[in-house]
């Protein structure tokens, strides 16, 4: 096989990434605009704190939907064509939220703006992959990772601007059916500019067009060597045919790494990072900082500071390796938590200069969190399964992802009222001790290891943890 050849790339091929990568845009606007919306829509239903964590989590359990249907999708109609149907998804959604009459059928609305969530984070990273060409892939799939955290910064920016300063119709502030309704107009955008890139080369291949295929190649301006190498590439990995289910019933070894993979989604999820990203104003509140101007400021820092510290991980994961990096992130995360609700459980209410360091361990726990479990987890999920398994085993993964999402989603305003502010953060502190324990005895170190090379380890039956040796 030729090595990669180093040469400008086409002005198309970042164009066609970058379209593609609006999908994350939205993702992360549609994860990030409820935060600072649900006081509002709390204030305007007179709703209780469990109606509220329904809409809250309404998106997420919609994603669990979209995931599941994703597969048959992308591969009955194409990478392109599901892309736009989750835009559609998208506006339609954006708009129920917006002129939803009750909390119920906001919750509904919420829900059919998940579906398209859950499409867009399986079908676009998939997209995007198989259409780079092999010397800026690794940036096309991380551009789409970046454009969700940017997506989230705006949508508190967004929220921020609407909570406090915006005047519609008269009234000044708490505009939650604009805050969930703007997110239509990226929506249609992305669908526009969908309209105008090619499909997926490898899905042209696995529909026995290979002539449309190379169009495409032709399209971004790729050489004929290049050509050629993108040409064996897919061939080679056509060559393994897909029989996942067949492996779960029959290898003990490939369920393993689909237990794995479960236990590194549940992980990720229960380090409590949605519980920031979901009810940052609330624990703004909770620290001392009761207008509501103080409380969307808050969050925008959240979410720059997740932007900023996601580039760590990009920088060292190659250097230092996948598991150093995550005993760091389980201690920077644990203590984090344990000092939040340290803080909580004293009288913060009559010190309220503990607010200050609250809201730095709170900063420090979200640093944690974007240097490693954010994108080391995925990076993990993407190398364990054998490759004929891979797509189920990424379903499976993705799928637990969403669903353990929607119980932090459900339950942290009831754990809030049942066991107290400062126990909650304890809590979530001590499961971040607990992890550490599952990464010595489970998990495989990876960096440096072939695809190939860990899958038969794993096949040999090797324990998970030697997968990478």
């Amino acid at each position: 096989m030729h090595a990669p050849l180093a040469r400008k790339v086409a002005p198309v091929v970042y164009f066609i990434g970058l379209t593609a990568a609006l999908a994350g845009l939205l993702f992360g606007l549609d994860v990030g605009v409820i935060s600072g919306a649900q006081q509002f829509i709390q204030k305007d239903f007179s709703i209780q704190d469990w109606t509220l964590e329904s809409i809250v989590s309404a998106l997420l359990w919609g994603a669990v939907f979209g995931t599941v249907i994703s597969g048959y999708l992308s591969s009955h109609f194409g990478r392109r064509k599901t892309i736009l149907i989750s835009a559609l998804i998208f506006t339609a959604g954006s708009l129920l939220c917006a002129f939803s009459p009750s909390a119920d059928l906001l919750l509904g609305a919420r829900f059919i703006l998940g579906i398209a969530v859950g499409v867009a984070s399986f079908t676009a990273p998939l997209y995007l992959s198989e259409i780079s060409p092999q010397s800026v892939r690794g940036s096309m799939i991380s551009m789409y990772q970046l454009m969700i955290t940017i997506g989230i910064v705006i949508a508190f920016l967004s929220d921020t601007w609407l909570a406090s300063y915006a005047t519609f119709g008269g009234m000044v502030g708490g505009h939650w059916r604009v805050m969930l309704g703007i997110i239509a107009l990226p929506s249609v955008v992305m669908f526009v500019g969908v309209l105008f890139l090619p499909e997926s080369p490898r899905w042209l291949f696995l529909k026995e067009r290979k002539s449309d295929a190379l169009d495409v190649f032709r399209r971004m301006k790729l050489e004929a060597r290049e050509i050629d190498m993108e040409v064996h590439e897919i061939e080679e990995s056509l060559r393994v045919k897909q029989n996942g289910f067949r492996m779960f019933a029959s290898n003990s070894n490939f369920r393993r790494a689909i237990l794995l993979g479960v236990g590194l989604q549940m992980i990720q999820q229960l380090t409590g990072i949605n519980v920031v990203m979901y009810y940052a104003p609330q624990i703004f509140k909770i620290a001392g900082f009761t207008t509501t101007e103080e409380q969307m400021w808050g969050t925008v820092l959240v979410g720059l500071t997740n932007v900023l510290a996601t580039f760590i991980a990009i920088a060292l994961v190659d250097r230092l390796g996948r598991k150093p990096i995550m005993y760091a992130g389980f201690a920077v995360m644990g203590s984090a938590m344990i000092a939040v609700g340290c803080i909580f459980k004293s009288d913060i209410e009559h010190n309220p200069g503990l607010g200050y360091p609250a809201i730095g361990a709170l900063l420090f726990f979200i640093v944690g969190f974007a240097m490693s479990a954010g994108p080391i987890i995925w990076i993990l999920c993407s190398e364990i399964y054998p490759n004929s398994g891979r797509d189920l085993g990424v379903t499976f993964s993705t799928s637990t992802n969403w669903v353990v999402n929607a119980i932090v989603g459900q339950t942290f305003l009831t754990l809030l009222a049942t066991i107290g502010n400062g126990n909650t953060f304890l809590l979530y502190g001590g499961l971040n001790a607990l992890f550490i324990v599952f990464f010595l005895l489970y998990v495989p170190e990876t960096k440096g290891v072939s695809l190939e090379h860990i899958e038969a380890n794993l096949l040999s039956g090797l324990p998970l943890r030697k997968m990478g040796r």
